[in-house]
């Protein structure tokens, strides 16, 4: 018997006494080779980062396992610069909107595609439905929700045991009560080097020089993650006298911000809002260094190979830190942080505001 039957075989259902039936066909079908995963993916960007991981762990296992993602299109574009990913499917569905007919059309579209598995990375009932609609044989997902006649394969979240978001996506890739590997590889995104020279000339760019910082000033969660506006300018200008290149990125959301930043220092470049996610995605990949908030760029960054300088205040380090190597996470730990709230319940903000640019530019070598 493989060690895999053994694990299954031994293991029980968390829900038994409501779903033997569903465990026992669960157990069964885990005992094989999967062939085809569909991955309800994340609506974060930096969750979409992290779930890359998980992709390269089950390759490991399952090196012909036939990879689909279902995700909202703000993260999608995430997904299709991932080696492991064959298809990524769109989920037009509002944020906040059950959305009920869309999903159960693609649900009857992809019942087609006689997937064998699915992995269900939110914790939402929503977004368990399209999988059950779809007829998926193993439904894994994290219980909880209202969840337990759409999820077969429902595994508890033991926070204290998997803390950071990414062990958590692994954990749910895994055979039952098999062991959370002890170290897991970072994120890795494909950068296209034709669709990045495009986006230079689109720009009217030109590819930089070794001694880029990327700047990213934004944080969508809310106001409480964001580094102040004059700490950012006065980080620019200090690199920029340095010898740096210093460009700015951030979603349309951002551009206040990062115009703000580059009225007080023209030299820098402003690209927030001027790009697409897969355009930032190419373009990170040319900077040294990356400076960002706790944010979807911030992963982003480190995925594509450029070491990250992230700036932690209201959120909890241990949760979702930079996973690239070579990362720097500078955080003051304050009796107050992380409160994980949008908005600093304090108002005084301290523990970004007292994070001054000088430590920031410590952590960078000279030009």
């Amino acid at each position: 018997m493989s060690e895999e039957l053994a694990l299954a075989a031994e293991s029980e259902p968390p829900f038994a006494e409501e779903d033997a039936f569903a465990a026992h066909n669960t157990r069964l079908a885990r005992t094989y080779d999967p062939a085809r995963l569909l991955l309800i993916g994340p609506a974060w960007v930096g969750d979409m980062v992290m779930a890359q991981v998980l992709l390269q762990v089950m390759r490991r296992r399952w090196p012909k396992l036939q990879i689909d993602v279902l995700a909202p299109p703000a993260s999608l574009p995430v997904a299709s610069r991932m080696a492991e990913v064959r298809r990524c499917i769109p989920l037009e569905v509002s944020h906040g909107k059950l959305g009920w007919k869309a999903r159960r059309s693609i649900a009857e579209t992809l019942q087609k595609e006689e997937y064998d598995w699915s992995i269900c990375l939110p914790n939402s009932l929503k977004s368990a439905l399209v999988p059950y609609w779809a007829q998926i044989p193993v439904r894994t997902g994290f219980g909880g929700q209202a969840r337990k006649i759409l999820l077969n394969d429902r595994r508890r979240l033991h926070k204290k045991q998997l803390p950071r978001t990414v062990d958590r996506f692994v954990a749910l890739g895994l055979p039952r009560r098999l062991p959370q590997p002890t170290r897991l590889p970072a994120p890795r995104l494909l950068v296209d080097q034709h669709a990045l020279a495009a986006t230079l000339q689109r720009l009217g760019m030109f590819r930089p020089g070794p001694n880029l910082v990327a700047l990213a000033p934004g944080a969508e969660y809310g106001s409480a993650k964001r580094w102040p506006v004059r700490h950012w300018i006065r980080l620019a200008q200090q690199l920029i006298r340095a010898g740096w290149s210093v460009w700015l990125f951030g979603s349309p959301k951002d551009t206040e911000i990062t115009q703000a930043i580059v009225s007080a220092v023209p030299e820098a470049r402003d690209l927030g809002g001027k790009t697409s996610l897969v355009e930032a995605i190419d373009l990170l990949s040319l900077a040294r260094f990356t400076v960002s908030n706790d944010s979807g760029l911030m992963h982003i960054a480190g995925a594509v190979g450029s070491q990250v300088i992230a700036l932690y205040g209201s959120t909890p380090l241990d949760m979702t830190p930079p996973l690239s190597s070579g990362a720097v996470a500078l955080r003051l730990g304050l009796s107050c942080s992380p409160c994980g709230k949008r908005e600093c319940p304090l108002k005084h903000h301290r523990c970004m505001e007292d994070l001054l640019p000088e430590q920031v530019l410590q952590q960078l070598s000279p030009p």
